[in-house]
């Protein structure tokens, strides 16, 4: 089989491949300009160390290792579209999202090239590092002014490490003045505190860049239904019980159409709805209305097809629950 042969391949034949067996390259795709840019980017900066860039199952940056992993499907439309079919979405697919993501990882080798997080002015504004994975959840809090807004979900808050990748996609962003754009703001003395760093960093070598096989970080040697089937199970992770009085209360109708009809209806236009509004997956929205469905139809609600304040209704309780999720990593019953 020629290395592309595989792009013709069904959903479930492509699902039985391994994604080493693949073939996957950088070379001649379309993010591989984009790859260039960020080093462009850090270029104009006057810095000179270009992490390397590799293909792996997801985005990150290993821990110590001063290289950047993109996550394979975005090497080939082929694969995104299975992507999309499998997640209904496709993380870094626009230019634009491809290159906040590159930033933000770029911020994170560069603390691990130059030992950054050593510094006692690095631990004084972004706090102590550690070993520790970003946590799944945490608690935000969205008006805070101590932190810079770069990713969704208030993502310089997670831990310090992602704080300072935030700060530094900021400060590498081009044609962004960050002193406008954060002028009162705690986060610009971080900002500030990044533009002197690198500035003295200008033309310097990495001093840490130790060997490393890109084979014990890309985690490819899957077969690509075993690859979904974790991702999916680790969004789908969390997921309760549905709260039957809530769900009368939002269909309490003696007649009209099935609930669950509705809800079908109306299921693609509120996922992305509630998707914009909350920056969740989704994934995980998409399950969550499956599972609203099943609930409704076990009950046997009805809903009134006429009513315009039922889609407003329907839409604020779902949003909720998602608000919730993200910042307890529980959907709790509303009050």
């Amino acid at each position: 089989m020629n290395p592309d042969d595989w792009a013709a391949l069904s959903d479930q034949d492509l699902l039985e491949r391994r994604i080493s067996s693949l073939g996957l390259t950088l070379e001649g795709t379309p993010i591989q300009p984009l790859i260039h840019q960020l080093y462009n980017e850090l270029s104009g900066k006057g810095l000179a160390f270009h992490p390397p860039t590799h293909i792996g199952d997801e985005w990150f940056v290993p821990i110590g290792i001063p290289a950047i992993f993109v996550p394979f499907f975005l090497v080939h439309d082929r694969l995104r579209s299975l992507e999309r079919s499998m997640m209904l979405e496709v993380e870094g697919e626009t230019p634009e999202w491809f290159m906040k993501l590159m930033r933000h990882e770029a911020g994170h080798a560069y603390m691990y090239a130059y030992r950054l997080t050593r510094k006692k002015r690095w631990q004084q504004l972004f706090g102590q590092t550690s070993n520790e994975e970003t946590p799944s959840f945490y608690r935000p809090r969205p008006f805070s002014r101590s932190y810079v807004m770069h990713l969704d979900d208030w993502y310089a808050q997670a831990h310090p490490d992602e704080d300072f990748a935030e700060t530094f996609a900021i400060w590498l962003t081009p044609d962004f003045d960050w002193r406008k754009r954060y002028a009162g703001w705690k986060a610009l003395h971080k900002l500030e505190y990044v533009d002197e760093l690198m500035k003295s960093l200008a033309g310097k070598p990495a001093t840490l860049m130790p060997k490393y096989r890109e084979t014990e970080y890309n985690f490819l040697n899957v077969k690509l239904k075993t690859y979904y089937a974790r991702k999916r199970k680790l969004f789908e992770e969390q997921y309760p019980g549905f709260y039957d009085v809530d769900l009368r209360q939002l269909f309490s109708a003696p007649t009209g159409i099935k609930a669950s009809s509705y809800l079908r209806q109306r299921r693609r236009r509120l996922m992305n709805s509630v998707s914009q509004w909350t920056n969740e997956k989704k994934f995980r929205i998409n399950k969550l209305m499956a599972r609203l469905i099943d609930r409704s139809d076990e009950l046997g609600l009805r809903v009134q097809n006429d009513d315009p304040q039922q889609d407003f209704r329907v839409a604020s309780y779902i949003t909720t629950l998602v608000m919730n999720y993200l910042f307890t990593g529980k959907f709790k019953r509303t009050k």
